[in-house]
């Protein structure tokens, strides 16, 4: 399988089906996320999924059980390979989420957004590292029958020992020479492979490029 999963944040539709198009050949899958669904629905997402790669659906749904699991069920139809919930909703909402789900989806739970590092997260309440954290909230998401978590590469290596099974999947991923943009805590795509993701997720030093599919194919060259 393709570990890298390219991430198109935009709410271009057309922008973003040339993305998909130079991209198709190289990538492992596209990552849609709330400024694509947001300006283009399910409608948007289908239409990309024309271009036959793997949709990983990046909605983060956080909300009481009952709405999240209707939600899912309502994105049933788009058979997103992969779609995401926050961790922190609670394990009722986690286990209606994945019993909401189509059977060909993996659900996987946002454990700390790699943009927060251990003074954003103290100043929302909570005690302790990053990394514990995110330890904490990747047992409960295991506990609650969940495919895997969302985590950044500094934490990939524990997440990987503690659920030497699931579906890990590390955003935040800059290969050597890329700006940090938004991100606090990154890896490198070597980095969080040789760690043990399962996939990588990686947008800007991909999307903003002259040539996308080069710079993709580059990138898969290090793996």
């Amino acid at each position: 399988m393709n570990p890298i999963f390219v991430a198109i944040d935009t709410a271009d539709l057309v922008r973003a089906r040339e993305i998909a198009r130079a991209v198709r050949g190289a990538a492992g899958g596209i990552k849609l996320g709330l400024e694509f669904f947001s300006a283009n629905g399910p409608a948007g997402v289908a239409e990309l999924g024309e271009f036959e790669l793997p949709l990983f659906l990046d909605l983060k749904l956080h909300d009481i059980p009952n709405t999240v699991a209707k939600a899912v069920q309502a994105l049933r139809s788009l058979e997103p390979a992969i779609l995401t919930v926050h961790a922190a909703g609670g394990r009722a909402m986690l286990e209606n989420a994945k019993a909401a789900a189509s059977p060909k989806t993996k659900v996987i739970a946002v454990t700390v957004l790699t943009s927060l590092d251990e003074k954003d997260l103290a100043a929302a309440g909570v005690k302790g590292s990053a990394a514990e954290q995110v330890a904490r909230l990747a047992a409960l998401a295991q506990s609650a029958g969940l495919d895997g978590i969302v985590c950044s590469g500094e934490e990939i290596g524990a997440a990987r020992k503690a659920w030497p099974d699931g579906f890990l999947v590390v955003p935040g991923v800059r290969p050597k020479g890329s700006g940090v943009a938004d991100q606090k805590r990154i890896v490198t795509p070597r980095g969080a492979i040789d760690d043990g993701a399962s996939i990588l997720v990686i947008g800007r030093p991909i999307t903003d490029a002259e040539d996308p599919s080069a710079v993709l194919r580059s990138i898969a060259a290090t793996l």
